[in-house]
């Protein structure tokens, strides 16, 4: 992972931290990175308790940008299947993927 791309998702984790939630509303999912043949490599639960969803989403973005990047400069293959997003759900005050997806690594 290149430097830029390392430090985008390293400011994505640190937005999404805090994953309190009191309401199942304030949990969502963002993408996280890219992958060669398209779509993203995880995603992330986040909570709209105390972050802003646009600014998180944006965010996302900016490491997309920066993976898809890296992944042209480097010519990466992936293996090309489709990872849905699995939803976020608030489970004892936290904010959990709700599907059998893992988180970002």
């Amino acid at each position: 992972m290149s430097a830029s791309s390392a430090d985008s998702l390293a400011r994505l984790r640190a937005m999404v931290a805090d994953t309190t939630c009191t309401l199942p509303e304030h949990c969502q999912t963002v993408p996280v990175g890219a992958v060669a043949c398209g779509g993203p490599q995880a995603y992330l639960p986040f909570s709209t308790l105390r972050v802003n969803a646009g600014e998180v989403l944006a965010q996302g973005e900016r490491h997309k940008a920066a993976r898809q990047a890296e992944i042209k400069a480097g010519g990466l293959m992936s293996s090309c299947r489709y990872l849905p997003d699995p939803g976020a759900v608030c489970t004892s005050g936290a904010c959990q993927l709700g599907g059998s997806s893992a988180a970002a690594q």
